[in-house]
Parts: C-alpha cells; structure tokens; sequence
C-alpha cells in the first residue's frame, strides 16, 4: 500500500535522500549556497519578501522569507473556475504501457562510463494517471482558449493562483491541465522515463493522448497557437517542462519550471544525449540557434545536491540552474531566474510567494502577440 501520493516531490525526494544517506552519509550535508559565489551569475538582490517585476528580465535573488502573494490564497469574491477529474490506464496508452522498478532497489554507476546508470530492476507495470483539469468561469464555450501544462498534478495551487489573476485581468482566460506522472522516481521509473527522457516523447503524449480527452471530457477547445501554450513544472517535472517546448517548438513557447532537474538523469542512456538534462546548459542552448522560447526558472540555496551513488560532477541542482541562467543570457533568450534564500527542493513557500508574478511575466506580452495576429 503506498503511504505518499506521488506527487508530493518535496516529500518523495526527501525520503529518497533519508535513505540513501543510511548508504553513504558524507553526501546528507546539503551545503547552503550563496548566490554571490564565484561563477554564478550575476543577480540583483531584492529587498525582502518582494519579486521582481512581472516586466523585468534576468536574474534576481529573494528571500529569507516567503510570505504568500495574495493572488495564492483563495479569495471568496472572486469567480471559481471548474475542476473536471479523470483517471487515464496505461493499457490505454499506445506511447507509454508503464514500467516500474522494484521498490527499495536503485542503479549502479557503470563501471567503464561513470556518467551511465545500470538499471537491472525496471520491468513492465501497469500504472494510473489522474489528471486535473482547470476551466475558468470566464471561459467562452465553443472559443478556443490558451492553456498550461502542468506535471505531478494535481496541482490546486496553480487553480488558485489563474482564479485571481484571470479576474484580475493579469492573464487571459486560461485552461490549466494538471496531468499526474505514471509513478515512481528517476532511472528505471514511470516518472523518469517521463520526464528525464531528452526527445520529444512526452509531449507526443500529452499531445495526441491527453489533449483529445481533456477536449472531450471537459467540453472546451484548446489553442494550436504555440504562443498560447505553456508548460510548468518543478524537480524533474520542471525539466520535462522544458524538455516538451525545446523538442515541440512548434507546439509550446513558454517554460516556468522550480528546482529543475537539469542534471544528468535521463535513462535509458542516450549516446547523442550522453548527460541528460545536463546537456542543456553544457551544450544544446549554446549550440542552437535560439528558439521562440520564453522561461522562467527558479531554485532553492538548499537545493538539492548529488543525492544518488553516482560521482559524476552533473548532480548539482544550484549549479545546474545557474548555469542555465548563464546559458539562457549568453543567446538572448527572453527569461528570469530567480535564486531563493532560505529555500529547498521545489519549496513550496517559494511557490506561494513567486507563482502569481511568475505566471503573469511568463504571459506578459500574449495580449499584444494575438492582438498583432488579427
């Protein structure tokens, strides 16, 4: 019987943590990290418990405390969208028929290439996926409307947070669909094959196998306009996120994602993705030409760092992110980064503080785009 919903990932990680330290506990110390560090980009300290602009760019540090923006509490004058609920059964599932690995079991560093993971325990396993949909109460039936992606759902923060921006006229009437992962943790997982995955696997998923439903299902009509499209998620989620718009472009142009897992855990291993996530700021940002994206990112000063038996230098979540931003700037990409104090792993004060102004400039310049268009 499991004990954790799956979506819980700062409780999941942190379990996983606990128990490899029991293994090798020189790496239970998670350093806090300062953003002024020698290498990391430079950022403008914010005064405390405040975001930065909705119409800024670049790189900005928040914290120590996360008070929580009004916009992620739930305001009873305010017009409460629809939440539609359905389940979807890997036997349905011609892109995804499920895998599992045995519980308690973890991979091995190969030892001819530290980089790679031997996984000996994943075989097949059937899943279920819930999946949450959010439809606004301004939604115009029959009109085709902008939506969002987000992975680990449900995610009822997010309903919360697009009720009050939407009827505060900061962002356009928006769907939200909030899809569950297929289970389990990183290499060998349901969920890692998901989300660490580096093609475009996952979001021919959501594509022709959650789309056509939550269509159905909910009775709405979803926008094949890329700039109307948007992903979001955090931890590996957040990589996915970005994973799904730099292999669809053509598909999504707007990326948020918190404690992303741009580090080296895709699996199977992928020789012309060698490091994974990692290969983001290590090399394809850098060796592309830049892509109509606009992202949004965050992580923690105690993220996490190299919680698994590898030893490969690709495990840092600080460094990865902040590489990132490093990366994003060097070819002009339209994106905020924001390095939080007194923060963890996806933490969810930071959330509550940081989602409505993050949402906001995520979508800033959607009116104006559309308004080109007609």
């Amino acid at each position: 019987m499991r004990l954790i919903k799956i979506y819980n990932r700062p409780l999941v990680l942190g379990i996983l943590f606990c128990t490899i330290w029991r293994v090798n506990p020189t790496i239970a110390q998670i350093p806090i990290r300062d953003p002024h560090t020698p290498g990391y980009v430079t950022a403008t300290e914010l005064p405390d418990g405040t975001n930065p602009s909705p119409n800024a760019n670049g790189n900005f540090i928040i914290g120590p405390t996360h008070p929580p923006a009004t916009e992620s509490m739930v305001q009873v004058n305010v017009p409460q969208g629809t939440i539609y609920r359905f389940t979807m059964n890997s036997k349905e599932s011609k892109i995804y028929p499920g895998i599992a690995r045995e519980p308690n079991t973890f991979g091995i560093p190969d030892p001819t290439n530290p980089v790679k993971l031997i996984v000996t325990t994943s075989h097949p396993a059937p899943y279920t996926r819930q999946v949450a949909v959010y439809v606004p109460k301004q939604y115009v039936a029959g009109t085709e409307a902008p939506f969002i992606i987000g992975t680990d759902g449900p995610d009822d923060l997010l309903f919360t947070v697009l009720n009050n921006l939407i009827a505060e006229g900061k962002l356009p009437p928006m769907i939200a669909i909030s899809i569950g992962n297929g289970g389990g943790d990183a290499q060998g997982s349901q969920r890692g094959l998901e989300y660490d995955t580096m093609n475009g696997r996952y979001a021919e998923f959501v594509e022709t196998e959650v789309l056509p439903l939550v269509e159905n299902k909910c009775q709405v009509k979803l926008t094949k306009d890329p700039d109307g499209r948007a992903t979001m998620g955090g931890s590996s989620g957040g990589s996915c996120a970005l994973i799904m718009a730099w292999f669809h472009q053509e598909w999504y142009h707007r990326v948020l994602t918190y404690s992303g897992t741009y580090i080296n855990q895709q699996w199977p291993y992928n020789p012309e993705t060698p490091h994974g996530a990692w290969e983001f700021h290590q090399h394809l940002i850098a060796r592309s030409r830049p892509k109509p994206l606009r992202i949004w990112l965050e992580v923690g000063d105690q993220d996490l760092l190299n919680p698994n038996v590898m030893r490969d230098g690709m495990h840092d979540w600080v460094l990865a992110n902040e590489n990132m931003a490093k990366e994003l700037a060097a070819k002009n990409y339209q994106y905020q980064f924001i390095f939080a104090r007194n923060a963890h792993h996806v933490d969810n004060n930071v959330r509550k503080q940081t989602l409505p102004e993050a949402l906001e400039w995520l979508w800033r310049d959607y009116h104006s785009v559309n308004a080109a268009k007609l």
